[in-house]
Parts: C-alpha cells; structure tokens; sequence
C-alpha cells in the first residue's frame, strides 16, 4: 500500500510547488525621504547649496530630501557617518574641495576617500577673492606683492581653520607670489570682522562672504583667483589679469554616496542633479553667490577627486600643515 501511494504524494507535492506565490514587484526608487548629510553649519556656501539642490531634488524625486548638517573635523565626521551609512541610495553627501584635502591633512582617516565613496556629481566651483582692508591703502594686487614683500611676515591672512580650503589658499599664494605672510586661523564669521577693522590684511575666499563689505567701500577686492572674471565684480581681474598667472584657486561643490551603492540608483541621482543644474533659477542663485556651474557625473567625478588629491596633496606639504591629529569628538 504505502508503494503504491508514493506516486499520488509525489504527483500532490508538485501541484502544490506548482501554485506559485506571485512574484512581488520590484520597490521604485526612491519610496521615503532622502538624507542629504553636510559636513558644514548652516549658512554656509556649502550649506546653501545643498539646500538649494535638496529642494529642487525632492520635487523632481518625489520624496522628501532632508538636509542634516554634521560639522567638525574637516568635514571626517559627515564623511564618516555616510560611508557606514547603508548603500542603498537613500544617504547622500555634500562634499566640497576639502574632501579630496583632508587625506593629505589628517596623520588617519576613518575611511578611504576613493574606496568607500562612489561620486555622483560634480556640480560647479567658486574661485577665491582676494581681498584685504581698504585701510591697507593698495588698490591692486601688483601693490599688495610688493608691500608683502617689503615687510616680509607682516602681513597676515585669515582662514577659516589650519588645513581649510582658504588655509591652502593663502598659503598656496604666498609661495606663487615669492612672499612670507603670518597664516591667522579662525573657527567663526569673526575673520571678515578682523578683516574689516585691519587686525589681518588679506584673505582668499569665495565671493559671498566679502560681497558686501566690499560694495560698502570696506574691503578692496584685489583679484579673482579662477580663470574668467565674476559676473558680481566684473571690475575686479583674474590673477592672470592682475600679473600672477601661476596662480589659480577655485573650491568644486559635489555629491557623493556610499561606495555600493547599485550602480542604476547613483545614475538616477546623477541624471536628476544635472536637470536640477540645467534650471536657469538655479544658475542666478549660484551667479549670486559667486558659483559657476560645472558638471561631471559619476566615474568622471571619482576621476576628478583622484585627480584633485594628486593636485593639493603637495601644496598641503608645502603649507606644513600634513600628518595632522584629528580632532577627537
């Protein structure tokens, strides 16, 4: 009996096998919100920035993308919480020039720049203004080399801290210009303060942070360090312009992801930051701020921090500031 049974119960098991559970579709990306991580407190250009593009984003996406704002340590600390974060698409991060600056700063680093960071976008650069005090008394840049010159250290330039993108700046210019100038660090707004009032005679920051005072007649822009003039300071010359064509300086803005992150979801992000780039309100917001648009999408922008780490890696070593602790939080 029980041989003669085994064949129902086979033919029974594979009826049952054969009432198959319909296969469940596919999750569209994105289905929740977005974390778009800064590495900078609100208010600055990175920070409006990525504002900008997290509104524009979340209305082409449909979904939500939420910007969260993790300062400190260079920008290791955002970095560092994206890179653990889960590769599936829905954490993202501003980066900006310090990111391919750091290695070269930090003695370690809690991740790999290259390895565990897929770029999606490189999405424009703002080139440095020189400037300095009214008071200071020199109306171009030929002057402002030669009173450095003559007073070798005492002309100091403010930064916004020991191995920032304006640190590298100031020090990168020093040595294009054959001057010694005394480096001061700053942790607040408080250098454009001192800047004003004369207690440092120079810094090398993008244009929005000096725009007004320098329409006020406070500060005297002396030079633009990219390679064409702003469109907000069409008086003021490029460093090539001005007599010092060696020496060039733009800070990029970029969005990158965790490093696996599926390959057609990093498109799909891309795709949607150069739509949100192509918009011509966008384009205004960023001339205001002294931003050029400049797009480069994913395997180009890992290419181009690679290049970048190459580029400023020795100009950090020149400025003695490599091998660095990090802060501890």
């Amino acid at each position: 009996m029980f041989i003669a049974r085994a064949p129902c119960l086979t033919m029974l098991c594979l009826a049952l096998c054969a009432i198959q559970v319909p296969a469940q579709e596919a999750v569209p990306y994105p289905s929740r919100p977005l974390k778009l991580v800064v590495p900078l407190t609100p208010g600055t250009t990175t920070d409006l920035v990525a504002r900008e593009f997290a509104d524009r984003m979340s209305r082409k996406l449909g979904q939500p993308v939420v910007v969260d704002n993790r300062p400190g340590a260079g920008g290791i600390i955002a970095a560092q919480a994206v890179a653990k974060s889960a590769p599936d698409g829905y954490t993202i991060l501003m980066v900006n020039s310090q990111h391919a600056i750091n290695p070269a700063v930090y003695a370690s680093m809690p991740y790999d720049t290259l390895r565990d960071f897929t770029g999606i976008a490189l999405i424009g650069d703002a080139p440095a203004v020189i400037t300095v005090p009214t008071a200071l008394g020199v109306r171009n840049l030929a002057e402002f080399v030669a009173l450095a010159r003559q007073h070798p250290g005492a002309i100091n330039y403010g930064s916004s801290g020991i191995g920032s993108q304006t640190h590298l700046a100031g020090a990168y210019f020093a040595a294009q210009a054959g001057v010694v100038m005394t480096h001061v660090p700053y942790r607040s707004s408080e250098v454009i303060t001192d800047l004003v009032t004369n207690r440092i005679q120079s810094v090398f920051t993008p244009s929005a942070f000096v725009l007004g005072q320098i329409r006020e007649g406070k500060l005297q822009a002396l030079a633009v360090t990219g390679h064409e003039r702003l469109s907000l300071l069409r008086d003021v010359p490029t460093t090539s312009e001005a007599g010092l064509p060696a020496y060039q300086f733009a800070m990029w803005f970029g969005f990158v992801a965790p490093g696996k992150v599926p390959a057609p979801i990093v498109g799909q992000l891309a795709r949607t930051m150069q739509a949100v780039l192509d918009e011509p309100t966008l384009r205004q917001k960023f001339a205001e701020q002294g931003l050029t648009p400049r797009l480069l999408m994913l395997a180009e922008f890992d290419a181009y921090i690679k290049s970048e780490m190459e580029r400023l890696g020795p100009i950090v070593k020149a400025s003695g500031v490599h091998d660095r602790p990090r802060e501890k939080r």
